[in-house]
């Protein structure tokens, strides 16, 4: 079996990183099915427009919207991550920036779609954030989002499996907690103080536990490559469903 190298985990800066990328690989089809939806609901054409990534780690996200036609800003605080980003790059015109969530420098109103991904289950001013997002945003512009819901489900994968049980431990110590995972109805209230409606949720989940498992034990060991994680863990929208874990959704900027 292919070896991959192994994660590092007692430095803040690599695990970080290398976790949120394990994260962001099996995350990426159902972020990317779901975006199309959000395009077709709200008639977007990615083609002439712009669209920023918030918290894009190693760029895969980014370079997913790059695809699809949109010209694409990938921000995120990490220097770390943002040169493995720059470094991945396949010239596709991405433009990089090292930047918190709470803070973007960029101008009012300058993008048709802002998706905010790895970030909102981690920071303690999610107002901040959201505010930023609908500042940057231009009228009826679409705002989409994953994050981690608040259940006890969740919290013993994330709290748990992801950051404190040795075999399977992607995470440093303390980049979750509890209070920082949001309900979808805390977070639609959120969304409405920035000025944002909520539109939609939707459920995502692996579609089998057992297959998250063995990805993440086989990463942290180092006898999966990345690139065996996606179909491996294999994730899948559910719509109607109740999100017991993580959850996708978007809204709009009012005018």
């Amino acid at each position: 079996m292919p070896t991959a190298p192994h994660i590092e985990l007692d430095s803040a800066g690599p695990a970080a990183v290398d976790g949120r990328h394990i994260r962001a690989l099996t995350f990426q089809s159902a972020r990317l099915e779901y975006l199309r939806h959000v395009l077709s609901e709200l008639s977007l054409v990615a083609a002439g427009s712009r669209a920023l990534v918030v918290g894009s780690g190693r760029g895969l996200l980014a370079c997913g919207l790059a695809r699809l036609g949109f010209e694409v800003v990938a921000a995120d605080p990490s220097p770390a991550a943002t040169a493995l980003a720059l470094d991945a790059d396949d010239g596709l015109g991405i433009t990089y920036l090292t930047t918190p969530a709470e803070e973007l420098d960029l101008p009012d109103g300058s993008f048709g779609l802002v998706y905010c991904a790895d970030t909102l289950e981690i920071t303690e001013r999610p107002d901040e954030v959201l505010a930023q997002a609908a500042r940057v945003l231009r009228p009826g512009g679409a705002f989409v989002y994953d994050t981690v819901n608040r259940t006890p489900v969740s919290r013993l994968i994330y709290l748990g499996a992801f950051q404190a049980f040795p075999g399977t431990r992607i995470m440093p110590r303390g980049r979750y907690a509890a209070h920082r995972l949001r309900r979808p109805a805390e977070l639609a209230a959120a969304l409405d103080r920035a000025g944002l409606s909520a539109k939609d949720v939707s459920a995502f989940r692996p579609r089998g536990v057992r297959s998250l498992v063995r990805a993440t034990r086989g990463r942290r060991r180092g006898t999966l490559t990345d690139d065996q994680l996606p179909e491996l863990v294999d994730m899948v929208l559910e719509p109607e469903g109740n999100p017991v874990v993580t959850y996708l959704g978007y809204a709009i900027h009012r005018a």
